[in-house]
């Protein structure tokens, strides 16, 4: 298990290197995501050491939401009178989120041929 974090955490500090670096428009965690999928494709050994350690930590992914959500509500003062906007801002964007999801599933589906049966 140890390996792997390491193995993880070491690509998305290449990746994170790289964007600095280079002047790309994507974020380190992308680019060290995008060698480690090409890592993972193309040795099935390194697939085999990080798959129980992703699986772990995607399996108690909800977990690493509870900081984020400690800090809005301990900030909640600072927030003061924005608060409605921020709120109203989320559930607008969530509902065209869902909306746009649900579209392009439409349209892949139309394109595809696919139906229901």
């Amino acid at each position: 298990m140890l390996h792997a974090l390491i193995a993880i955490l070491t690509f998305q500090l290449v990746g994170e290197t790289l964007a600095r670096a280079l002047p790309l428009p994507l974020p380190g965690p992308v680019l060290g995501m995008v060698l480690m999928l090409a890592a993972l494709v193309a040795s099935p050994r390194f697939a085999a050491l990080v798959r129980p350690t992703a699986q772990g930590i995607l399996a108690h992914l909800s977990l690493l939401f509870v900081p984020a959500g400690v800090g809005v509500v301990g900030h909640f003062a600072t927030l003061g009178d924005q608060t409605a906007a921020i709120a109203l801002a989320v559930v607008v964007s969530t509902i065209l989120a869902i909306a746009v999801g649900a579209l392009t599933f439409a349209g892949v589906a139309r394109l595809t041929g696919s139906h229901d049966d």
